[in-house]
Parts: structure tokens; C-alpha cells; sequence
């Protein structure tokens, strides 16, 4: 991503951050600034139904914008060591400066890196990759091909998922699904839309997924009460749209 003039704005007690247009690229409640503002950001998490705890014990984020990722992970999932790939300097010095990320390189490394080039060229393993990179016209450039997807997988540990927000794509995500599909052998799941109308892609290389749906209530009661992040609407729509079969979900 090119760089570009970063603006914040303030409204109704939350914080938002802008990449030289009206699109909101991130935003914080400034009076609870380390949980998750943004609807899309909430579903992004929802890999925290589809594995046991204590996992991610690493995770790799591939865009900063304004941290909420980031910090949602390093405060609420004590237990993960977090590395974040971010191409524009400025990102990371408007994070910490107007969103509070955090400071402490032991656990929360930010990498000023072109993420394409860091994922095909690196070898380390994660458990959580999570991709939420555009540019200032919300495109995902390299970040959203078949290659780059395939990489990805390589860099999965064997209990490891890929989590893609897939807004911005020109033509929808169809085409975007079905590169992630072919990258992970189907082995994707495209969930349903969420309020911000973001579309967010799970994929697994490693061991399945293959939970019944009393299971999934269970995972997101737990989740709630220990990070306080909510993802039953989550499973509601996937149950609404009929992507758990006979009450099982497998990836």
C-alpha cells in the first residue's frame, strides 16, 4: 500500500481512523479502547469457536490499521505472543499515538514489511493468521491471490486457521472464496455477512474442524465470559444461512 494522508475523526465517543476518504479503515470507543468496536473485526475472532483453549499461542496479523485486532488479542488472550506485518510506518505511529497500542515487544512485535513479500519468503508457523490489509481505495492488491493464499497455508501450524476480511473485493467475493478454497483443497468456509457487511473467510490445512452445534453455544459462552467478546450472533447466522448441516460445522 502506497503511502496515503491518514486522518482521524471523533464522533458519539468513539474514534475512527480514515485512509484519505470517507471509509473507516478502524475505530476505538475511547472509553473502552481494547475491545473489538468494528462488527467485522468481532467475526474475525470467531476462530476462537473452532479450537480449544489456549489457542492462538501465535498469531500473525497481515494489516494494522488502527490495532483493534492487536489489542483485543494482547489484552484478552494473555497467552499469545502476537506479530503484526504492517507496510506503512505511519500506520504504526498513528496507532500509538490515537489508539493506545500497546508497547512491549516480547509479546506484541510490529513489523514495518510488505506482508505479501513476508509470508512468501519467511518460514515461521502460526496458529491465527489474520488478514485485514487494503489500500486507501480498499483494495487488496497481491494480498488476494492464489499464491499468496497458498503461502498462508504454509505458514499454518497443524492446529492453525486463516482468517481473510474480504471486503473490498470489486466484483464481490466469489472469486476471492474460491482462491482461498483451492489454496486449503475446500477445506474454507465463508461465513455470513455481519452487520458491517463485511464477509470474513475461515480455512484450516491442519486438523479439522468438526464441531456439533451445542458445542459451538458452549465455545462462545466460554468466550464471553472469559474476553467478553460475544459471538453467538455469529453462530446464529450461521445456522440461519444453513452452513451447519444437520447441526455440525466442519472445515
Amino acid at each position: 500500500m502506497a503511502r496515503s494522508s491518514i486522518e482521524i475523526s471523533e464522533r458519539a465517543g468513539v474514534r475512527y481512523l480514515h485512509f484519505s476518504s470517507d471509509w473507516v479503515q478502524g475505530a476505538m470507543r475511547v472509553q473502552r479502547p481494547n475491545a473489538l468496536e468494528l462488527p467485522y473485526t468481532r467475526e474475525m475472532m470467531a476462530g476462537l469457536l473452532l479450537r480449544d483453549p489456549p489457542w492462538p499461542r501465535q498469531a500473525l496479523l497481515i494489516g494494522l490499521g488502527a490495532g483493534s485486532l492487536a489489542k483485543f488479542i494482547y489484552h484478552r488472550l494473555p497467552a499469545t505472543r502476537i506479530t503484526v506485518v504492517e507496510i506503512d510506518p505511519q500506520v504504526e505511529i498513528v496507532a500509538r499515538l490515537h489508539f493506545k497500542l500497546p508497547d512491549d515487544p516480547l509479546r506484541l512485535r510490529v513489523l514495518i514489511a510488505d506482508g505479501a513479500e513476508y509470508m512468501l519468503k519467511g518460514d515461521s508457523l502460526h496458529d491465527y493468521i489474520l488478514i485485514d490489509g487494503f489500500d486507501r481505495h480498499a483494495r487488496a492488491g497481491v494480498l488476494d491471490t492464489l499464491p499468496f493464499y497458498q503461502a498462508c497455508r504454509a505458514r499454518l501450524s497443524q492446529s492453525g486457521l486463516l482468517a481473510v476480511n474480504l471486503l473490498g473485493r470489486e466484483r464481490g467475493f466469489e472469486a476471492s472464496a474460491e482462491r482461498i478454497s483451492q489454496a486449503f483443497d475446500g477445506r474454507a468456509l465463508v461465513f455470513p455477512s455481519c452487520d458491517s457487511g463485511n464477509t470474513i473467510a475461515f480455512a484450516s490445512a491442519g486438523d479439522p474442524v468438526d464441531l456439533r452445534f451445542d458445542e459451538l453455544i458452549k465455545r462462545a459462552n466460554q468466550c464471553r465470559q472469559e474476553t467478553g467478546l460475544n459471538l453467538l450472533p455469529t453462530i446464529a447466522r450461521l445456522q440461519q444461512e444453513r452452513h451447519l448441516p444437520n447441526d455440525w460445522l466442519r472445515v
